[in-house]
């Protein structure tokens, strides 16, 4: 069977001539993909029935198996896929009062990082998913908003896996979702541990989309204790990965903080990030931590966390604290995992 997300417009064309069916046909067929969110072949019903008995004969919409969906008190959404070659995979759909609707979405079965509090790191690192395998879980959200009259306006490469890890595939996905799912490059994110080469690699590929570190410490023993990718890469390396980036690039850098009640939320702490980040254009995302199985960890509580935002205001570094979702679906931030049920 032919994945025909998996297949680019030329090897579309390709296919569809394969079926001895002219030109356009694939033009009709790519727009049921990505334009008219078609969940069949069936409801594909400009196409004529010998074709689209064929269609369902030879090829196949995806290869993502949904296994499990969960719904959570404030509307998140988190689907647990099986892959065609085995193994297992969360994506994530988190609904906005604004009217916004963000997918979360996997580069890898599980993640080779190690990080100490996410549980993805906690698993281990099985396999990279190949590019249509990440941008299928977009398309599936986005397809089904679309038959509720809604869109799918971002997506964040900050499930399950280290994106940069799967440089390759992710870069792959990432213009796929721009060029063929039509999401504008200002609301992609990637999310990365920091791994230095490929920061400074993403730096010339001249896109638009958003970067995020995960920082999480303001200096190499805390940081390597939480992430041990820190002793490879340890932070005056990874900082000036960063002055670079912002450079070359002109875009501004998220940097994500789990705050951790007792580890790194204190006035302290606030102000060695404060100092670290001083003169680069950057916002600071606070994530009080999501609870895992195999981190004994407490999310910092509200008041430490706008003393946070107090100091690091002080030096001149705008932050922001989270709003938590899917925390009772374990939908948040480090939680995703190979949640096999049944």
């Amino acid at each position: 069977m032919t994945d025909l997300y998996a297949l680019s417009a030329d090897e579309l064309s390709a296919f569809v001539e394969s079926l001895g069916q002219p030109p356009y046909r694939s033009r009709q067929i790519w727009g049921w993909l990505y334009e008219r969110g078609a969940t069949s072949f069936e409801g594909m019903t400009d196409l004529p029935k010998a074709l689209r008995s064929a269609l369902e004969a030879q090829a196949a919409l995806g290869s993502l198996d949904l296994v499990a969906e969960q719904r959570s008190r404030d509307g998140t959404r988190k689907r647990l896929y099986r892959l065609a070659s085995g193994g297992h995979i969360e994506a994530v759909l988190m609904p906005y009062d604004d009217g916004r609707r963000t997918a979360c979405i996997s580069t890898q079965v599980g993640c080779a990082m190690g990080c100490t509090f996410c549980a993805t790191g906690q698993m281990g690192f099985a396999r990279n998913l190949s590019a249509s395998e990440i941008v299928e879980q977009a398309i599936r959200f986005a397809r089904e908003l679309a038959a509720e009259s809604r869109r799918l306006s971002n997506v964040v490469l900050m499930g399950m896996g280290e994106p940069f890890h799967n440089y390759d595939a992710s870069l792959a996905a990432i213009r796929r979702l721009m060029g063929d799912l039509g999401i504008g490059a200002r609301h992609i994110t990637v999310s990365t541990v920091g791994l230095v080469p490929q920061i400074r690699r993403f730096a010339q590929e001249g896109l638009q989309v958003r970067l995020a570190i995960s920082l999480h410490a303001a200096t190499d023993e805390g940081r390597s204790a939480l992430l041990p990718v820190n002793r490879r890469y340890p932070l005056a390396e990874l900082m000036e990965a960063c002055a670079d980036y912002a450079a070359v690039s002109g875009r501004r850098i998220t940097f994500e903080w789990a705050l951790i009640a007792g580890v790194n939320d204190d006035e302290a702490t606030a102000d060695r990030l404060g100092r670290l980040i001083r003169g680069l254009p950057a916002h600071v995302n606070l994530i009080p931590l999501n609870p895992t199985q195999g981190f004994e960890g407490a999310p910092t509580q509200a008041p430490d966390a706008e003393r946070f935002v107090e100091v690091l205001a002080r030096h001149g570094a705008p932050a922001t604290v989270r709003v938590r979702r899917g925390i009772d679906i374990d939908a948040g931030c480090g939680q995703l995992h190979d949640a096999v049920v049944g």
